[in-house]
């Protein structure tokens, strides 16, 4: 590679380096100024997110462009959900800042490794080939352990780290022995020659190498039947941490996944869609009949989560032609919601700062917070996909590209999955509107309020956000290859 190349495809990472550079700007700032600077440290970082997440766009070629070798590819698809990942993490590291403080947990660490978790993330989505999809998934994944335990002296924190650590290993090794097939087998790990191998030379290698890295890619964003550590992980992690793992990594997870499938397997799709169709129906059920059981509101929110995943991967078995801006749109409109649920869930708080995650903590909210229990009406709605709300749409263009794509089967599962999942949020909305209060709720501070409000309202702007976001997804979603 000469010095013109290389200077050439370092102009296209420049939200890669954005991010680089400032973690490191961060670190050496943190050890310099010791864990007074932490609420300013996090700052920075809301703005290097903001800052990355626009240079994504901004700087998007017109048309995919391969880098480095062709080890990443800088396309519009890619960028579109770059953005995505850094408006919601800039809002879950928003989120932390009066949690941790108020918990004396602020320290600088958390928000540069909540950016270094994002690097990895922009570098999943941007793959081109398996070294690169290792290399992102892992920097994602190691950031994510420790923010998992980040509380220290909280058992249930200690407890989460370490099952996500485990299972998340397991999930790297089968990742990384699929690779290893699939290189074996095509002598490459670029996904264009994986690709032409697979449709002139399939070999049963091929396809267990292929079976190997969804799986290993499914655990990532936490679909069935490898969701065993998604509720345990919501549950006992830091909330604000929470908020992060419910939103970018399911983006960032789900477009990799895309891209895969779309890129690397395109045009032999009877190879992995009946996989990916059997993922899904399972996500979709095991979430929404396992969310009905619950009375902890982060473990329903995990099952809520696992069936919204199943919704995600309809949109990939559709195909590349009708699915990929389902994808985009579905996935975006469900990160956002799930930062304003969050953001929720840390405004309530009883009069002693104890934190209020049960289902019973709910009742009477309407009554004490009635601006709180309005956002949450209207972030469960659209989640839940009731019309007119953004979510409707993100299910709908799903059911739609299911219906265009030949899978009518997964479309009637889809619908049968949601009736179910509007029971449990329509039993959260009944115990916080009808129910005797049992708890004095004590509202969440500045940054919290701002992050509430800002998802609610974007949420609820109809036209003109559903009308940009599906303009960009569109876009985005055609240009994939």
């Amino acid at each position: 590679m000469n010095i013109s190349t290389l200077t050439n495809d370092l102009g296209l990472i420049i939200p890669e380096l954005v991010l680089a550079l400032g973690a490191m700007a961060a670190v050496l700032a943190g050890a310099f100024l010791g864990p007074k600077s932490s609420k300013w440290i996090s700052y920075f970082c809301v703005v290097l997110l903001l800052a990355s997440g626009l240079a994504s766009v901004h700087f998007a070629p017109e048309a995919a462009v391969e880098i480095f070798n062709s080890s990443l590819i800088i396309d519009n698809f890619g960028g579109f959900a770059k953005l995505i990942i850094a408006l919601t993490s800039a809002a879950a590291v928003l989120l932390s800042i009066d949690y941790l403080t108020e918990r004396k947990l602020d320290k600088p660490e958390y928000p540069v490794l909540a950016t270094l978790a994002v690097l990895g993330m922009y570098i999943m989505v941007s793959s081109h080939d398996l070294i690169a999809v290792y290399m992102g998934v892992e920097l994602q994944s190691l950031a994510l352990y420790v923010l998992a335990s980040y509380a220290r002296n909280d058992a249930k924190s200690t407890e989460a780290g370490l099952k996500y650590f485990v299972l998340g290993a397991l999930s790297s090794g089968i990742l990384l022995y699929g690779a290893s097939l699939i290189y074996g087998f095509t002598g490459s790990v670029n996904f264009t020659v994986i690709g032409n191998s697979a449709l002139n030379n399939p070999s049963v290698g091929l396809t267990f190498g292929m079976v190997f890295v969804l799986s290993g890619l499914a655990f990532k964003m936490s679909v069935a039947p490898f969701h065993m550590w998604t509720p345990d992980v919501y549950e006992g992690s830091p909330t604000p941490s929470t908020a992060f793992f419910a939103a970018a990594p399911k983006m960032a997870a789900a477009v990799l996944l895309a891209r895969f499938c779309f890129e690397a397997f395109g045009d032999v799709p009877s190879l992995w869609k009946d996989i990916i169709a059997i993922m899904a129906v399972l996500s979709m059920f095991i979430g929404s009949i396992f969310a009905l059981q619950q009375t902890n509101v982060k473990r329903l929110f995990a099952y809520s989560s696992i069936a919204n995943m199943g919704y995600a991967l309809v949109a990939i078995a559709a195909g590349r032609e009708h699915g990929a801006v389902a994808l985009l749109l579905f996935v975006s409109i469900y990160a956002i919601s799930s930062v304003g649920l969050f953001g929720v869930l840390l405004s309530m708080r009883d009069k002693d700062g104890k934190a209020l995650e049960q289902l019973s903590d709910f009742s009477g909210l309407s009554k004490q917070k009635p601006m709180l229990a309005v956002a949450l009406t209207v972030l469960l709605f659209s989640i839940a996909g009731i019309p007119p709300l953004a979510g409707f749409f993100g299910k709908f263009e799903v059911f739609i590209a299911a219906v265009n794509g030949q899978v009518v089967p997964l479309a009637i599962v889809l619908v049968v999955a949601s009736v179910i999942s509007a029971f449990y949020y329509l039993r959260i909305l009944k115990v916080v509107w009808f129910d005797e209060a049992t708890n004095t709720v004590i509202g969440g501070l500045a940054t919290t309020r701002i992050s509430v409000a800002g998802t609610t309202l974007v949420l609820a702007a109809l036209t003109p956000f559903i009308g940009l976001l599906y303009a960009a997804a569109k876009i985005g979603g055609n240009l994939i290859r």
